[in-house]
């Protein structure tokens, strides 16, 4: 029994120090920071919104990717649509209906350094759930809040591509 006393903490203390050495060996970058981050074709110029959803999603990807005022920047140009819908159907005397709203979000990265490269283009989708109650102004906030979760989710989904295919 006293020798499994003794054996029992220099067997902690050379798992412990094993689980050190073996996490010391890893290491962790963020998708926002870093090398990743240091890419040429992610130091991006954005084109100016036509829309308060493609404001949205520009100031959602300025916010991740940083922006640039460089001549020779790649030149990001967004267009967004946006499509609604009732929910199912319903058959009961309750005035609220759910209603969806699906915003579909484009970003076309051109190169402006003179190569001949062909623009490349991402397209992602998003949906966001709203209820509408037959009130014109709580309707149309509900509708416009809706909108803009849809196209803050299209963004990141956006920016998630372009890292994918951008940072290689």
């Amino acid at each position: 029994m006293s020798l499994f006393r003794l054996v029992r903490p220099i067997a902690l203390a050379g798992s412990l120090l094993g689980a050190a050495v073996a996490l010391g060996a890893c290491s962790f970058s963020p998708v926002y920071s870093g090398t990743l981050a240091s890419q040429p074709m992610l130091d991006l110029a954005f084109a100016k919104p036509a829309s308060r959803l493609e404001q949205v999603i520009y100031q959602e990807l300025a916010l991740r990717f940083g922006s640039s005022v460089a001549p020779t920047a790649p030149l990001a140009t967004v267009t967004v649509a946006a499509s609604s819908g009732a929910v199912g159907l319903s058959a009961t005397a309750n005035p609220n209906k759910l209603s969806s709203l699906t915003v579909t979000a484009s970003v076309t990265v051109t190169r402006r350094d003179g190569s001949d490269a062909a623009p490349i283009t991402f397209t992602r989708q998003a949906s966001a759930q709203y209820t509408t109650s037959g009130q014109v102004l709580a309707d149309t906030a509900a509708g416009n809040e809706a909108a803009e979760r849809a196209a803050k989710a299209a963004a990141e989904s956006l920016r998630l591509a372009m890292l994918a295919s951008l940072s290689r």
